[in-house]
């Protein structure tokens, strides 16, 4: 049995929540999850429907995604896994979708506006999006470059990775993250909702303006930081 058998039956287990939340079909998207002390990072398999996918099928690479561990190819989105894993130290999973609220959003190349509520009680400022990728880019490492461009809006913007946990890539899709892979599920989950509340929105009045700051803070901060109020606690 592989020494990391843990690590692949946890993302073995979040990839197949996937299909469980309506998130992707057939083989579409991937989550990844890390072990920081031995810089091991297990992945979905690429082109693996998931009513195919095994714990046994998760690839292993490490940080420079050199195969660790695994018979089939990593999932091709494997250099922009490993570059969030690089850059953003406090995450332990990343998850990859194309669920449909989300990649409209993508697709249209606009950040989703923080309207409501729901969305404050989970972020403060709008889900970003990323840049077009210029030719250059898509011609060169198009992988790697697609985790560029997602580090790029995060300093272009001054966001924190740690408190904003999701990002849309323009022309292509969301990624969200987390302190592990059955989180970076969730708020992939979260960001579909969003997506898929805020199109509705403003479908419904196209005018509608930003949530009010006072009612932005209300909502984020009772459910982080110190003087956190909501659920059971400890």
């Amino acid at each position: 049995m592989s020494q990391y058998q843990a690590l692949k039956e946890e993302v073995y287990e979040a990839n197949m929540e996937i299909p469980r939340q309506k998130l992707a079909i057939y083989t579409f998207g991937n989550v990844s999850g890390i072990d920081r002390r031995a810089g091991v990072v297990a992945i979905k398999p690429s082109g693996i429907p998931y009513d195919e996918l095994t714990a046994q099928d998760i690839v292993l690479v490490d940080l420079d995604n050199r195969l660790v561990e695994g018979k089939m190819r990593p999932s091709s989105d494997t250099k922009t896994h490993t570059l969030l894993y690089r850059h953003f130290g406090h995450i332990g999973g990343i998850c990859h979708t194309h669920s449909t609220y989300a990649v409209a959003w993508a697709q249209a190349m606009r950040e989703i506006p923080n309207l409501g509520t729901t969305h404050a009680d989970h972020l403060v400022v709008s889900i970003p999006v990323t840049e077009v990728m210029s030719d250059d880019m898509i011609r060169g490492d198009y992988e790697h470059e697609t985790g560029n461009q997602i580090l790029n809006v995060f300093r272009e913007q001054n966001l924190s990775a740690e408190d904003v946990e999701m990002v849309l890539v323009a022309c292509h899709g969301p990624f969200a993250w987390g302190k592990n892979p059955a989180k970076a599920v969730y708020n992939a989950t979260v960001l579909e909702e969003l997506a898929k509340m805020a199109y509705l929105t403003l479908t419904i009045n196209p005018d509608t303006p930003r949530i009010k700051q006072s009612l932005i803070d209300k909502h984020y901060f009772r459910k982080h930081g110190k003087d956190a109020y909501y659920g059971q606690g400890c």
